[in-house]
């Protein structure tokens, strides 16, 4: 059985001081050290419950990497992101602080300038004798978001070949913007700009971007192989973020052959779905509906799941190079093994595109434990993913964080059907949030406009029953688990001035700088 950890996957004024952790330097190596687990800490990026280990696609999905991982694991068949969008569900997976402490609620943020004090999990680890590197999408992918304090070594893309914002410089938005990727649009809707393409880039696999990272973490994985022996090696963190099924859906032609359009199961959207829901809700769904309706009005909705299943599948294929790369290694009896995603997606569900709502299809992800000595199977208990952080720190047995905002799940990896008490919530702007128990989602909007939903009885969050009198004794059981306290919303990034070269950002108000570089 794998030992280790494997994971797929951001001062601030508004944090009050017994709320930050405090820096650590980096400790030596020692013989406690070396008995600890490594960990492999890969990201997979806007994946929904379409693996086919979780059966959330109402077809077939090829998935085997990430299916085999399930079975020498522990699979979280009902665990949500902590908020249905990029950089706020990485800052707080990453911090293990939720968007309601942080105030990190949008894509707007860097995390760094506002949380220096924070110890993240790679800093966490580093600081307790690993060695900690990583490639690809981990913290949000926008220039400022990896600084170089966070790790002994980390492999920056510019998306060059694989190209999403066209950038030719290492940190967007400082890119100068080239031209479209020849070839553009490969979706044939042109309306829907650059970010919603899809299609096959006139490049090899060898040279898309996932598999660049990939194969940064199986060299790694192969240095450590020949070096094994080596006495003074440190455990390591090793981080490996995929960007697929991120859109662009750009993948080698290999993968959408895979699925031929006429097998393609389109979500069902009943025409009514929307008529019991708040006004707050029908805003969240609202938005990005303009790109599902150019892609409907161009006869392409299949075509678009078609690219997204395609993607799915290439980033599962890299997943599965570096599994292999670790079983290869001589390592893998002594390493962790996690996989996650940031957040779901939507693709016509509820008349939306992309995330960014409280409902199921933003919110449940695959998440994947496989640890040394603890069983392998599947828990139906609600999770989140707050929760990796000091499920980490268990694992590898590493100082708690008393700030935290999440518990560990060992518990829950002893037995999947241990009772446990605590729901997901999620957090998407702030005073919106949603909790989800085994059974029930509830929903409640920064002015008070609710949505309840009874899994058992209804698994497409079809019907609010938040009105019907006979679920107020659940809805208020549901309701004591809601944020208390929002924090203000943190600086966004007009209030800094960054430097990209010296990974230094300055306050524009009061002149006071924040060093990315310092460890």
């Amino acid at each position: 059985m794998l030992t280790a950890l494997l994971v797929f996957a951001l001062s601030s004024p508004f944090l009050a001081a017994d709320e930050v952790a405090p820096k650590q330097q980096d400790r030596p190596a020692s013989g406690r050290n070396a008995a600890r687990p490594n960990v492999l800490f890969i990201a997979v990026d806007d994946m929904k419950d379409w693996v086919q280990c979780l059966g959330g696609y109402g077809g077939t999905v090829h998935t085997p990497h990430i299916d085999r991982l399930a079975k020498r694991g522990m699979l979280f068949a009902n665990a949500h992101c902590p908020s249905p969008k990029c950089a706020p569900s990485r800052s707080a997976i990453m911090t293990g602080l939720r968007p309601s402490v942080t105030g990190l609620y949008d894509n707007g943020h860097w995390w760094y300038p506002n949380l220096p004090e924070v110890v993240t999990i790679p800093a966490h680890f580093r600081n307790h004798g690993y060695h900690v590197c990583g490639a690809g999408k981990i913290f949000h992918h926008t220039g400022g978001n990896h600084p170089p304090n966070q790790w002994h070594d980390f492999l920056r893309l510019t998306f060059r070949n694989d190209p999403w914002f066209r950038g030719v410089k290492l940190n967007y938005p400082w890119s100068e913007h080239s031209a479209y990727p020849q070839g553009f649009p490969f979706s044939g809707v042109a309306e829907l700009g650059h970010e919603n393409d899809w299609g096959s880039l006139r490049i090899t696999e060898a040279e898309y971007d996932d598999v660049l990272s990939a194969d940064y973490a199986i060299r790694f994985l192969k240095d450590r192989a020949r070096d094994s022996g080596t006495a003074e090696h440190r455990p390591f963190f090793l981080a490996c973020g995929l960007f697929r099924p991120h859109l662009p859906w750009y993948v080698p032609g290999k993968y959408f052959d895979m699925y031929p359009l006429d097998e393609i199961v389109l979500p069902e959207v009943p025409s009514d779905d929307l008529d019991d829901i708040p006004k707050e809700g029908l805003e969240f769904a609202k938005s990005r509906r303009s790109d599902l309706e150019k892609i409907q009005a161009a006869g392409k909705w299949r075509h678009a799941i078609r690219a997204y299943l395609a993607s799915i599948t290439f980033a599962d294929t890299q997943v599965g190079r570096v599994l292999d790369a670790l079983d290869a290694s001589g390592h893998a009896e002594n390493t962790i093994v996690v996989l996650w995603s940031d957040h779901g997606w939507h693709l016509g569900e509820k008349q939306h595109w992309h995330k960014t709502t409280l409902w199921e299809e933003s919110t449940r992800v695959p998440f994947i434990i496989s640890a040394p000595g603890y069983p392998v199977g599947t828990c139906r208990q609600p999770v989140s993913l707050i929760d990796l952080y000091p499920t980490l720190n268990a694992l590898a047995e590493l100082p708690m964080l008393e700030s935290h905002s999440g518990s560990s799940l060992k518990p829950l990896l002893n037995n999947p059907a241990a009772n446990w008490e605590r729901p997901a919530v999620i957090e998407y702007k702030r005073g919106n949030a949603a909790v989800r128990s085994q059974r029930y989602r509830y929903i409640r909007y920064y002015n008070g406009g609710e949505e309840l939903y009874d899994h058992q009885k209804d698994s497409h969050e079809w019907n609010n029953v938040a009105d019907d009198p006979s679920y107020a004794a659940a809805k208020r059981s549901l309701a004591a688990w809601m944020p208390q306290r929002w924090a203000k919303p943190a600086l966004t990034k007009k209030e800094f001035r960054f430097d990209p070269d010296k990974f230094i950002w300055t306050r524009k108000s009061n002149g006071k700088t924040t060093d990315g570089l310092k460890p």
